[in-house]
């Protein structure tokens, strides 16, 4: 379990949201309606490489024999981050320290810092291309009730700018995490759909903080249903399919049996793609045994991993967090790799 009490602070804020446009110049030359081009140059859409996208499913499946991985009709569409990508993404919300790496340290330090472990997950798999990425609490869980008694805190738009302006420095995908708290996913949501519209811009959804019970975040674990999981998949799949965008990477977090229930009547989208990320902490064993309890039995999609560098090495005699060569023994092996 995660440490419950460092994710949860109160702050004031006031809201607003500055958008910026951006043109391109150049000197290309207008085309002329007299010119022609041969037909075999004229511009082809791009089509998805299925027989690359099957052998890196097995890749990543790691041997699996059981028929469990790598999951079946989980064929994605062009422009598909997954499997041609590993992430390897920093979490955390900038108004805390404590929340995770994306807050602690200032902004040249951190993207310096992930740019590390980048280039340690490339040299560790060569056969996916490691990518970064920033995962921001856009929602956070709180302790206290709050306006609504939601027991929920939105962070205002221009700090999302501020993580999307970080983000852009190293080419770096965005994820938004939401924390609902005593709200719900159909709400919180929409209020993200403008950042959702971005093609570099995914989203997390966090159930843990999900309080269907109506008690207090951080005194028990919260949870989401298949129904919540479909809900988003399908948010997701309209926006990219009436904007021809690239797919969606959908991150849900799991440490428990109870954080997701009835995983099977999860309907997957070729538009969006679902990771069930490994989240709870704590030293290798442990880590290890959680995901061959949580992630490895009951198959989604794709898989991913959480490491602490402050709650994995608690342990004495555990002075360094899982390096990528231990992570990457993990059947399947995950794709997503979130620091905090």
């Amino acid at each position: 379990m995660r440490d419950f009490m460092s994710k949860l602070f109160p702050v004031s804020i006031i809201c607003c949201l500055i958008f910026q446009s951006c043109t391109e110049k150049g000197n290309a030359r207008s085309l002329d309606p007299s010119d022609s081009l041969p037909e075999n140059k004229l511009a082809k859409k791009p089509t998805l490489d299925t027989v690359l996208y099957n052998t890196l499913l097995r890749h990543i499946s790691n041997g699996d024999s059981t028929g469990r991985w790598p999951v079946r009709d989980s064929l994605s569409t062009t422009g598909a981050i997954l499997p041609f990508n590993r992430i390897v993404a920093y979490y955390g919300n900038l108004y805390s320290k404590n929340m995770g790496i994306l807050g602690e340290l200032p902004k040249d330090s951190m993207l310096s810092k992930l740019k590390t472990e980048v280039d340690k997950w490339q040299k560790a798999d060569t056969t996916l291309r490691v990518i970064p990425a920033l995962h921001y609490i856009a929602v956070t869980a709180q302790e206290k009730p709050g306006s609504g008694n939601t027991y929920r805190l939105r962070m205002p738009f221009h700090q999302i700018d501020k993580v999307l302006s970080m983000a852009a420095e190293i080419n770096a995908l965005v994820f938004i995490d939401i924390q609902v708290g005593l709200s719900t996913i159909q709400k919180e949501l929409p209020l993200f759909e403008k950042y959702l519209l971005l093609p570099n811009v995914h989203l997390g959804i966090d159930p843990e903080f999900s309080m269907k019970t109506g008690k207090r975040p951080g005194t028990v674990i919260g949870t989401y249903d298949a129904a919540d999981i479909n809900y988003v998949v399908k948010y997701l799949a309209d926006i990219v399919e009436k904007n021809n965008l690239p797919p969606k990477i959908l991150v849900v977090h799991r440490f428990t049996q109870a954080m997701v229930t009835n995983y099977q009547q999860i309907k997957l989208s070729p538009a969006v793609q679902i990771v069930i990320n490994m989240d709870g902490w704590g030293f290798a064993a442990k880590k290890v045994n959680t995901y061959r309890q949580f992630i490895y039995p009951q198959p989604v999609q794709f898989a991913g991993f959480k490491i602490f560098y402050k709650n994995d090495t608690k342990r004495v005699g555990q002075t360094k967090e899982m390096q990528p060569e231990q992570v990457l023994k993990l059947t399947p092996q995950p794709v997503y790799i979130q620091y905090q």
